[in-house]
């Protein structure tokens, strides 16, 4: 756990780096309105801290190449979860990520780790004039380093990919004159605590699970809104809640934002009302 600690401040001092360098230069991003790229979730993909959402990373347009690159923490009662992450976002069509998430049982002992690979394509739309919004499919594919806890909790599978289908619109001067960024996702998946715990279990499978966001642009800047995400519930040992945040994103310009949230992630493993902190850094090119 030393070392996750120290790579991650490693991580978090690298990005505040680059940040303020990108932050000083010109900008040399993608054409697309600053914020339309939203954040990296705590999967990778471009979306909110905890959903997916249809959009792709970066502000890159159909004749650009956009690429992101994040560092995330969050402090909850009993656990502190890493992610560092990076993505790519071909033409605005296609969009591929990779995360390695760190689960710290900060009360327990040990940690649980997690590789997800994630592709996102998006089907039509655009999330400013299109009246349907735009709407993407995604598929991640997350891998357990090691699922000898897992396995022990009972999950059937140590391996597992969510499939995903989202929608984003942006609502102009929907809120006493300010812009409300509205996103939904419907998931297939059989992830225990996104698949930290693994997959499946003895009280069910994959199934599917809803997810909602919203967002208002407080100023073309700086966006407040709250997440909701359903979870199944497959182990009976480790009851699981659905999660839900508060957050607060800035974007100093197309390159450089941060993103603050508050946390209520429910039962884990067995420790119940998991609240607390979370912020991640992004660089975008």
């Amino acid at each position: 756990m030393r070392n996750t600690g120290s790579s991650m401040r490693l991580a978090i001092v690298a990005a505040a780096a680059l940040g303020a360098f990108l932050a000083a230069t010109p900008s040399m991003a993608g054409s697309r309105i600053l914020g339309t790229g939203a954040v990296s979730a705590i999967e990778g993909a471009a979306g909110g801290g905890l959903s997916p959402w249809a959009v792709l990373a970066s502000t890159a347009s159909d004749d650009e190449i956009g690429i992101t690159a994040s560092a995330t923490r969050a402090w909850l009662d009993d656990y502190r979860l890493t992610v560092k992450g990076a993505s790519i976002n071909l033409h605005d069509r296609l969009e591929f990520s990779i995360a390695r998430q760190t689960l710290e049982l900060s009360t327990l002992g040990g940690e649980l780790e997690q590789d997800i690979y994630g592709a996102k394509a998006r089907l039509f739309g655009d999330v400013l004039y299109h009246p349907l919004g735009i709407w993407s499919a995604g598929v991640m594919h997350k891998r357990l380093v090691d699922g000898s806890v897992p396995t022990a909790l009972g999950a059937h599978d140590i391996n597992g990919t969510d499939a995903y289908l989202s929608a984003s619109k942006l609502l102009f001067n929907a809120f006493f004159g300010r812009n409300v960024l509205l996103n939904g996702t419907l998931r297939n998946t059989a992830a225990n605590q996104g698949g930290l715990l693994g997959f499946g279990g003895d009280q069910g499978g994959r199934s599917w699970m809803a997810e909602g966001s919203l967002g208002v642009f407080v100023t073309p800047n700086w966006v407040v809104g709250t997440e909701y995400r359903q979870k199944p519930d497959n182990l009976s040992v480790a009851q699981e809640d659905d999660w839900q945040s508060l957050y607060s994103a800035y974007f100093f310009n197309k390159h450089v934002s941060v993103t603050g949230a508050w946390l209520d992630l429910g039962d884990i493993a067995g420790l119940p009302s998991q609240r607390g902190g979370y912020i991640s850094l992004q660089a975008a090119f």
